[in-house]
């Protein structure tokens, strides 16, 4: 992942390195970037390869970006009133997921592999509007048991989701999602996981409803 940040240089800026010779001696000009105005430095905005979003606050043109941070896991876990057969029927239908989960926009199964999807994240929060997408393959599942899979490409996740039984009528879904966090996002790394778990549980409870109603 690279991530760019469009600046402005001003006419006595070095865009490029070169070299000059002063007392038979070679030196490297390093170079500089100046912004326009303030307004400018407050509107940067950030892309990378599988996602973009906007910051308020300012970024130097030279500061260096990783795509490599650390790997977080997030869990939720719900007891719902169906059977488990049953929640592992409506889980499986991946299309159906951005119904109740907040954070995701779009899933799309490939027609021709359908064991692989296109998914799509858009959400606000921490001051900044956030879009990732990556494609995932669904691995083997265990029938009434466990669904999971990993990324391939995009945003690097892998998650799965298992159901316990509770009994005849109802079980315990647990959900959970282990995803690389961005550096762009490393300022909030340590917000990020609760923050996740709250989002991953409100979607259980909206996947209950849902379950429950269809």
């Amino acid at each position: 992942m690279s991530a760019t940040a469009p600046f402005i240089s001003s006419p006595t800026s070095s865009l490029n390195y070169f070299r000059r010779s002063r007392n038979g001696i070679l030196f490297k000009s390093i170079p500089t970037f100046r912004s326009s105005s303030r307004t400018f430095l407050n509107d940067l905005f950030f892309k990378n390869s599988y996602g973009a979003l906007k910051r308020n606050s300012i970024f130097t043109a030279s500061r260096p970006f990783s795509p490599v941070m650390e790997w977080q896991d997030s869990t939720a876990r719900l007891e719902i009133d169906i059977p488990c057969s049953v929640a592992y029927d409506f889980y499986s239908d991946r299309e159906a997921i951005p119904r109740w989960m907040p954070f995701i926009s779009s899933v799309k199964v490939l027609e021709d592999k359908p064991d692989l999807s296109r998914w799509s994240l858009k959400y606000t929060a921490f001051g900044r509007d956030i879009e990732f997408s990556w494609l995932a393959r669904n691995m083997q599942p265990i029938p009434n048991q466990k669904i999971h899979w990993r990324s391939l490409e995009g945003l690097p996740n892998r998650g799965a989701v298992r159901f316990f039984p509770k009994g005849p009528t109802s079980c315990i879904v647990e959900l959970t999602v282990s995803y690389e966090v961005p550096q762009i996002l490393s300022p909030v790394a340590s917000a990020l996981q609760p923050f996740l778990e709250g989002l991953l549980l409100r979607g259980l409870e909206r996947f209950a409803k849902y379950a429950k109603s269809s």
